[in-house]
Order: C-alpha cells, then sequence, then structure tokens
C-alpha cells in the first residue's frame, strides 16, 4: 500500500488543479486517471471545440470579406485536416498537464480507481491491482452524458449513427445533415461549427429558447444569428424517438420526423458516481451529486468533492476554483466557494459571455434591479470590426444597494471581456465608484462603461 497525504480522483481540471495546488502546499500527492489527463474538458470538450470553431470562424472571414474590401477565391475548409489540428492543440495541453504534475511532484496513475472505504491508514483506492491510501480524499470524477430511456438511442449510440461530444469532435468525415437533439451549449457550439462549414443542421429543443439559463433576450438575438447561418430550430419540441434516418419529436401536440444522417445527443451532463465506490464513504448525495458544503467538504470529514461530481455549476472555470478552495482548507488556510460571480461562455460567432443574475433570475429571487441595455454599436471598435452587428450588453443591478448583480453580453471579444465583469460582481463596488473606472478606447469593452452610465 501506498500512503499519501492527499488522494485526487479524477485528473480533469478541478482534479488536476487539485493536485497542483496541495502538492505546492507541501502535501504528497497521488492522482488517479482512467482515461487521461485533462478529461472532458481538455479532451472532448472545451478546448477541442474552441480549435474547431476557429477554423470555422476564418473559413467564414475568408467567405464574407467583401464588405471589409478582402476578395478571395475559391476558399475551401479541409474538415480532416480541423480535426488533426485539433488532435495537436490537444495533445500538446494534455502533455503540458502531465509536466506540470511531474514538476511538482504528484504521483499520476493512470488506471481505473475504485474507492474500498477508510481504514487507520486513511481512505483507500484501489488502482490497477495497487491500493493508495490518503489522510485526505478529493473527488473529482467530473460527469458524463445524461441520457434517459428512448426507442432507439442505445441502437443510435452503438451503430454510431447518434454520436456525443466525444465522437463529433473526433469525426474526419462531414455529414450530408445534422440533427442536434438539445439547445444547451454543446448543442449550439457544435451546431455552429457545421452550419458555419457548410452541413445543413436542425436543432430540436423541448424549451422554448436556445442557451439555457441565458438571458431570453440574448438568446433571441443568438438564435437569428444562427438561422442567418441556415441552422433550423424546432423550440418547445418533445423528442419521441430516433430512427435509422431521422428523428421523431412533438410539436404542439403533433408528431413529425426531422431526417438526416447524424444525430448529436446534447441533452446536458450528469455527475459521474458509478463504478468508482463511493457509496463506500457514506457522503451525502442529492439526485446523483455528491453534496459540498462552501468549504468544498463533503459529509464525511477529510473527503472534499469539486467539479461537476458535485453538480453545482458544471464548468471547468467553476472546478479550478473550487480545488483551490478544497486543498487551501486541507492546508490550514479557511477558504470559501462563492457562486455569485462564475461566468459563462458560448464561444460561437457571435460569442456570448454572462455572470451573476440575469433580470428574470433577479426578480424571481425577489430583488429589486434596475436594468440597462446599450447596443453593442455604440463602440468604435465594433463598429470598425463587425458589418451589421446587432450585439448588446445588459446589466442588472441591486436598486436597494446600487451594485452590480449581472452582466450579459453579445458580440465580439465578450468571452475575454467578461472577467473584468465578474470582478466588479465580486468586489461588490457601486455602480457610482464603477463609473469611474478608465476604459481603453476604442474597445468593445466600452460599452459595459456606456451602460452604467445608462442606469437610472
Amino acid at each position: 500500500m501506498t500512503k499519501t497525504d492527499v488522494v485526487v480522483l479524477g485528473g480533469g481540471p478541478g482534479g488536476y488543479m487539485a493536485a497542483e495546488r496541495a502538492a505546492q502546499g507541501g502535501k504528497s500527492v497521488t492522482l488517479i486517471e482512467k482515461r487521461a489527463l485533462g478529461g472532458t474538458c481538455l479532451n472532448e470538450g472545451c478546448v477541442p471545440s474552441k480549435a474547431l470553431l476557429n477554423s470555422a470562424k476564418l473559413y467564414e472571414h475568408a467567405l464574407h470579406g467583401e464588405a471589409f474590401g478582402v476578395i478571395a477565391e475559391n476558399v475551401k475548409i479541409d474538415h480532416a485536416k480541423v480535426v488533426k489540428r485539433k488532435g495537436k492543440v490537444v495533445k500538446a495541453l494534455v502533455s503540458g498537464v502531465g509536466s506540470t504534475m511531474q514538476a511538482n511532484g504528484v504521483n499520476v496513475v493512470m488506471a481505473n480507481g475504485y474507492i474500498k472505504g477508510k481504514t487507520a491508514d486513511g481512505f483507500v483506492v484501489e488502482a490497477d491491482g495497487k491500493e493508495y491510501a490518503g489522510e485526505n480524499l478529493i473527488l473529482a470524477c467530473g460527469s458524463e452524458v445524461t441520457t434517459f430511456p428512448l426507442p432507439g438511442l442505445e441502437e443510435g449510440l452503438k451503430s454510431g449513427y447518434v454520436v456525443t461530444n466525444r465522437e463529433i469532435l473526433s469525426m474526419e468525415t462531414l455529414p450530408k445533415k445534422l440533427i442536434a437533439i438539445g439547445g444547451g451549449v454543446i448543442g449550439l457550439e457544435m451546431a455552429s461549427y457545421f452550419a458555419m462549414i457548410g452541413v445543413p443542421v436542425t436543432i430540436i429543443e423541448m424549451l422554448d429558447k436556445i442557451a439555457g439559463p441565458t438571458d431570453r433576450e440574448i438568446s433571441q438575438i443568438l438564435m437569428k444569428n444562427y438561422k442567418k447561418k441556415g441552422i433550423d430550430f424546432k423550440l418547445s419540441c418533445k423528442v419521441t424517438a430516433i430512427e435509422a434516418d431521422g428523428v421523431c419529436y412533438e410539436e404542439n401536440g403533433e408528431s413529425k420526423k426531422e431526417t438526416g444522417d447524424l444525430v448529436l445527443w446534447a441533452t446536458g451532463r450528469r455527475a459521474f458516481t458509478k463504478g468508482v465506490g463511493i457509496e463506500n464513504l457514506g457522503v451525502e448525495m442529492n439526485r446523483g451529486a455528491v453534496v459540498t458544503n462552501e468549504f468544498m467538504q463533503t459529509s464525511v470529514k477529510g473527503v472534499y468533492a469539486v467539479g461537476d461530481i458535485n453538480g453545482k455549476i458544471m464548468l471547468a472555470h467553476t472546478a479550478y476554483r473550487e480545488a483551490e478552495v478544497a486543498v487551501n482548507n486541507i492546508i490550514g488556510k479557511k477558504d470559501v466557494m462563492r457562486y455569485n460571480a462564475i461566468p459563462s461562455v458560448i464561444y460561437t460567432n457571435p460569442e456570448v459571455a454572462s455572470v451573476g443574475e440575469t433580470e428574470e433570475s433577479a426578480k424571481a429571487k425577489g430583488i429589486d434591479v434596475k436594468v440597462a441595455k446599450v447596443s453593442m454599436r455604440m463602440s468604435g471598435r465594433y463598429m470598425a470590426e463587425v458589418e451589421k452587428g446587432d450585439g448588446i450588453c445588459k446589466i442588472v443591478v441591486d436598486a436597494k444597494n446600487n451594485t452590480l448583480i449581472g452582466v450579459h453580453m453579445i458580440g465580439s471579444y465578450t468571452s475575454e471581456m467578461i472577467y473584468g465583469a465578474a470582478l466588479m460582481l465580486e468586489t461588490h463596488i457601486s455602480i457610482d465608484h464603477l463609473k469611474e473606472l478608465v476604459f481603453p478606447h476604442p474597445t468593445v469593452s466600452e460599452v459595459i462603461r456606456e451602460a452604467l452610465f445608462e442606469v437610472k
């Protein structure tokens, strides 16, 4: 048996960040990962999808550069090369994570880990026939694709006619038509990529809007832009079956069918807790996820849970911060996790970035709010770089405290601007004080300043 201060189960963003921080804090660490360092985010999600989307944006710019005085002929996109480049990016970053683990003295075990329980030696995890015991255990097992009983789904997944985010990111041949089931971030980003490179796409969504909790007005603008790219939407529709040549669904009580040669299953993700022995710990669970407090502690002393497995906010950057909070509490530095200023981004063209409360969510919580909205066209840079853009910046203000509680944007560079808005929320600085901030000119970020001055 190998004894260590901390055992981390899972090598995704939460897991490898926890291992790195714990090692830097003077702890001996064993990290156990069954597939590849970097987890879903680095291998089958955040990073590879951005590589594909960037290629699509370059292609789109080349095709439609006439308005900017750029004329290109015989513009083509080689999807196989796009996927090959994506693979190079992922390989380099995964290698980087491995090097970071090695540099910090983390013992990395590439095997399926199974929690056997707690003994006098600590929390025991078996991997590849060996046992590893830690005084503290950090659960970072991530998430898996959500599935439910649906005629044809299992058969479709087995045959390859239905794919998840894992398979679609590695396909080297293009479908003739793609049907995406689910209009959340995964469905939208993949639909956007394929539509931008010329593949007809239909999105079937059970809600009456796309992009989940995104501000409704912004989701409507996003859908309008997607429609211009040729994406067809079936909203408020319930999928009833998947067949060999299409998807059956109900719309207003009427049975319909959308035909296509590839189906993307993008209905969301759920905490991964099966087959790893979590039940042997006796930790409190809620709807399949591990319950944690503000210190990232579970109901069992010495056991922490970070990332998707706790089911709070399934984003890589949330996992990073949760990992830091967990480790800080392990090494004796009190730290708490706050979720009020976690930014979220949809990396399509145009980009969508949000942080904090929407007008709808704030009112549902009984918060008296003031809302201000400005067009992205108030930015000189946006006007110079975006032809016929319809982006907006909307801010939500707590009327009682005169502080910012939400920022929502659609337009260029919003993914890079949103961290500043998150800082504004995190620091609870008054609107009057925020108005004194000096923004560089000309930048798209100036629209946030313009919105602040619209607060009455």
